[in-house]
C-alpha cells in the first residue's frame, strides 16, 4: 500500500466522511481506532502526530511492551480475545476491552477491576454470524450475558457490542450482519442497558458500510499503516 501515514490517515478520513455523509451523520459521531498490531512504536508515534489518539492491540504481550514505547496522551483499546490469566495485566491499562464473551471474563475482570478500585468498561463480542473461527457470544445468549455481568458484578461497565464480521470481498455481504450488531445494540436498550451506546465494527476494508449500518468505533489497521510484515510477530 503506497502513500506516508499521514497520507493514508487522511484518506481514511475522507472515506468516513463520505460514508457517514450517504447515512446523514456527523464524522464526529465515529472513533477511529488505529490498529498497530505488529508496528512499530514509532508508527504510533507518526499516527499521532496526525491527531490519532485511539489505538487498538490483539495481543496482550505486545500492548504491554509497547506502550511504554509511546509518546503523547493515548487511549489504548484491547480488541483481540483475552484469557482470564491475562486479564490482570490489562485491567486498568487500556480504556475499553472490546472482547468480553462470557461470565467467567467478566468475573476476572471485575475481581482485578476491584481489587484496583476501578471500574473498567467492557464491549460484548457478538459471534452474529456463528463462525466457528471467531470468538463471541451469540445472539441468543447476548441478553442472557449482559443480565449476567449487570446482576453480580459492579466494576465493570458494559459500553456496547463489538463484532468480528465475516470478511467479504464485496463489504455489501457483510451488512446484514452490521445491521444485526445494530438491532442487538438497540435490543439492549429496549432491555434498560442505556448507557451501552457503542458499536465497534468495521475493518480497514469494510468500514464505510458498518459507519452506514450505525458503527460508532471502526477498527483500521493496514489502511492507515500499509500492509503488515508478520515474519517476527509473536
Amino acid at each position: 500500500m503506497q502513500g506516508t501515514i499521514k497520507s493514508r490517515i487522511n484518506e481514511v478520513r475522507d472515506r468516513i466522511g463520505e460514508a457517514a455523509a450517504r447515512c446523514g451523520r456527523s464524522p464526529e459521531e465515529i472513533t477511529l481506532i488505529a490498529v498497530s498490531k505488529t508496528y512499530p512504536a514509532s508508527d504510533v508515534d507518526g499516527a499521532a502526530a496526525c491527531g490519532i489518539r485511539d489505538f487498538g492491540e490483539n495481543k496482550v504481550q505486545e500492548l504491554l511492551r509497547k506502550q511504554p514505547e509511546c509518546s503523547g496522551e493515548l487511549r489504548w483499546h484491547l480488541i483481540g480475545h483475552l484469557q482470564t490469566n491475562k486479564v490482570r495485566s490489562v485491567v486498568g491499562r487500556v480504556c475499553l476491552i472490546h472482547s468480553v464473551d462470557s461470565l467467567h471474563l467478566a468475573e476476572e475482570i471485575d475481581r482485578r477491576s476491584a481489587a484496583q478500585g476501578i471500574t473498567q468498561d467492557v464491549l460484548l463480542q457478538v459471534n452474529a454470524a456463528g463462525e466457528d473461527t471467531k470468538f463471541g457470544v451469540s445472539p441468543d445468549g447476548l441478553i442472557p450475558l449482559a443480565e449476567g455481568i449487570a446482576e453480580k458484578f459492579v466494576n465493570v461497565r458494559i459500553r456496547g457490542l463489538m463484532q468480528i464480521a465475516p470478511y467479504a470481498e464485496d463489504p455489501e455481504e457483510v451488512r446484514k450482519w452490521f445491521r444485526k450488531l445494530r438491532q442487538l445494540k438497540e435490543e439492549l436498550a429496549r432491555r434498560g442497558f442505556t448507557g451501552s451506546d457503542i458499536l465497534s465494527m468495521g475493518m480497514s476494508h469494510d468500514f464505510e458500510t458498518a459507519i452506514e449500518e450505525g458503527a460508532t468505533h471502526i477498527r483500521v489497521g493496514t489502511a492507515i499503516f500499509g500492509e503488515r510484515d508478520y515474519s517476527n510477530h509473536k
